[in-house]
């Protein structure tokens, strides 16, 4: 197989100090690797310029401002300016791990594939809230390992925070479309009708920030939830009952909350089982009583907020039978 050169393609808006972190973990790459790092702005009224500036002595960085128009459109920017053959995209609130090179090249040397997907862990440093998000976001237990956890190594719908693509996929596929957030898995499954193959690889970590508060959480898995609706309207072989979870589950919480009010108590304790399984759990992997309290109320955050963003999307999709873009027109760029 031919020597993959790889080109880092990373959009930034408005975090310069972001961009600093992420360029110190580039410093501490194990290993001789063949790689430059393409920087995005996308119309930021706080650049990184100066703080790339200083790295430019130590990493092959390449570095371009364009008006705003997306992280997806950015990305897509960034590909086109690339010089590599392969090309990873992180977003700018992720520190990569000293072996992700590594990783990546020994997965792709044994087993190629166009386009891949990495998980994404907390980084000790990080702050207790910072922790619990990332456990309600990535544990068996909430998100069933879609976003990374143990599943099978092909067909993984890969996110943007770590994902890699091949020039040759890139240029079948036209990249990212002007859906946000979504747009990751949806250049995946038109890859796939592509007939490119995706994987997983599950040791190619990288520590991803979120850089959020509750409210911006909230609205987070909202969006996510009011998308999910739209990629299955576009993919309609993506569709899964799984889907459904997060809003059957925020369903029967109320429900069960209202039997028992009238003294029918076992759907609750099915509910109080389920927390008491997932408590246990985020202590255990954070050892921390305050990163596994804060850990329930990040679950409930994201279940009713993707469940009720979910339900609201299909309710104007399939009853109203609106566009998406219309329906939606601040999930497109």
């Amino acid at each position: 197989m031919k020597a993959i050169d790889f080109s880092f393609i990373i959009p930034v808006y408005n975090r310069p100090d972001e961009i600093k972190e992420l360029l110190e973990s580039f410093l501490n790459f194990e290993g001789e690797h063949a790689y430059e790092i393409v920087i995005v702005e996308d119309g930021s009224t706080q650049t990184s310029e100066a703080v790339i500036t200083q790295f430019n002595n130590q990493l092959d960085i390449s570095y371009y401002f364009k008006p705003n128009s997306g992280p997806g459109d950015s990305r897509n920017y960034g590909m086109q300016k690339a010089k590599g053959n392969y090309f990873i995209i992180l977003d700018s609130d992720v520190l990569l791990p000293s072996n992700y090179l590594i990783e990546v090249n020994r997965f792709l040397a044994t087993s190629y594939y166009d386009c891949f997907g990495g998980p994404d862990a907390a980084h000790r440093s990080f702050s207790n809230l910072q922790k619990a998000i990332n456990f309600a976001m990535t544990s068996f237990i909430t998100t069933g390992g879609i976003r990374g956890g143990k599943q099978k190594v092909e067909d993984f719908q890969p996110r943007s925070f770590n994902m890699g693509l091949s020039k040759k996929a890139f240029k079948a596929s036209g990249g990212f479309g002007k859906i946000h957030p979504g747009e990751d898995p949806d250049l995946s499954l038109r890859l796939q009708n592509l007939g490119f193959k995706t994987a997983l690889i599950q040791n190619a970590i990288v520590y991803h920030k979120r850089r959020i508060s509750w409210s911006k959480f909230y609205m987070q898995v909202h969006k996510f939830g009011m998308v999910r609706p739209i990629l299955n309207q576009w993919h309609p072989n993506s569709k899964s009952l799984v889907y459904w979870f997060p809003t059957l589950f925020s369903l029967g919480c109320i429900v069960s909350i209202l039997l028992a009010v009238f003294q029918i108590n076992l759907l609750l304790y099915v509910y109080g089982l389920y927390f008491a399984v997932a408590f246990i759990i985020a202590l255990i992997a954070n050892r921390s009583l305050s990163v596994a309290f804060q850990a329930l109320l990040a679950i409930v955050i994201q279940f009713f907020g993707y469940g009720y963003g979910f339900l609201k999307s299909t309710f104007n999709l399939v009853i109203l039978r609106k566009h998406p873009e219309e329906a939606f027109p601040q999930l497109f760029f």
